[in-house]
């Protein structure tokens, strides 16, 4: 054989090995659209689990000042494990839809949407936030809801903390229970102890849970610190059922922020461009170490 052809053939079998070879499978392989199509389809039909970021409000700090400034911050929630932590996975597009307020203890509202800004580098990071001042002395309501819709379904979330503005931080103010006054959201969580004054490690969280104003009995309710991460399935460290009022109660070890969720499924409630309605109410407690109004 001559140096050419040897060289040639060489060469052949360099081309032969270095050509990727096609994958050998029984099926055909499906397209990123395929698995799209096929993905928005079974959400609507129900063969997926029904599930929607979660949104929620901070307000910092819980205790101020009259007359000092509070930041209240909306955030969007992690779904990607079916809502099994308490970690931010972006933010809102846009807050069209949205409503951002502080009630007062007077029950006169502030809308927030206009002052909210954007504190996010990338479209998708970070969070809105806007700046607030509270006039009075009490307790005050941060209330946000949004209804869009989305891949088929209607997403209807609410969510809510408290913060406490007082003439001198040595002597909060007391006064009532305002906040166990539901503000009328389609799902609602009420808290039964004061949101602020009377939150501590080794102190009852108790809260109702509302569906249009009445009781929702035998219901999951998520009692998520940040940094835990619950189980799969139903977690009797963090989760709990509510009663027949709709009760339920959850004592944190430690101080920390506490996100309280509960989520609805609703696919009989559809319409012309959704297959079946969700629904999330949230409430965040900033749970000191030490309550505020006692020693213990």
């Amino acid at each position: 054989m001559t140096s050419t052809s040897m060289t040639s053939m060489t060469s052949m079998t360099s081309m032969t090995l270095m050509t990727p070879r096609p994958l050998m499978t029984s099926r055909p392989v499906r397209t990123l659209r395929h698995v799209l199509f096929f993905l928005s389809v079974a959400a609507g039909t129900g063969l997926l689990p029904a599930s929607a970021h979660d949104t929620w409000v901070q307000a910092s700090p819980r205790l101020v000042r009259a007359g000092d400034v509070v930041y209240a911050d909306l955030f969007l929630g992690n779904h990607g494990n079916d809502h099994r932590d308490f970690k931010v996975a972006g933010k809102l597009a846009s807050l069209e839809g949205t409503t951002l307020e502080v009630i007062a203890p007077d029950g006169s509202r502030t809308d927030l949407v206009p002052a909210a800004i954007d504190l996010g580098l990338a479209p998708r990071e970070g969070f809105w936030s806007a700046r607030h001042v509270p006039g009075g002395s009490g307790l005050h309501c941060l209330a946000h809801t949004r209804v869009g819709t989305h891949l088929g379904k209607r997403g209807i979330k609410s969510g809510k903390t408290y913060f406490v503005a007082t003439d001198t931080l040595d002597t909060p103010p007391a006064g009532g229970l305002p906040h166990a006054e539901p503000l009328g959201h389609p799902l609602e969580l009420v808290p039964e102890v004061h949101p602020v004054l009377e939150n501590g490690a080794g102190k009852n969280i108790v809260v109702r849970l509302l569906l249009r104003g009445e009781p929702l009995a035998d219901h999951r309710v998520s009692f998520i610190p940040r940094g835990a991460v619950l189980a799969d399935g139903f977690d009797p460290a963090y989760e709990r059922r509510t009663d027949a009022a709709g009760r339920c109660r959850f004592e944190p070890r430690e101080g920390n922020l506490v996100l309280v969720v509960a989520h609805l499924d609703a696919p009989e409630e559809s319409g012309a461009d959704f297959q079946r309605t969700v629904y999330s109410a949230t409430l965040i407690l900033d749970v000191p170490q030490r309550c505020v109004c006692c020693d213990e």
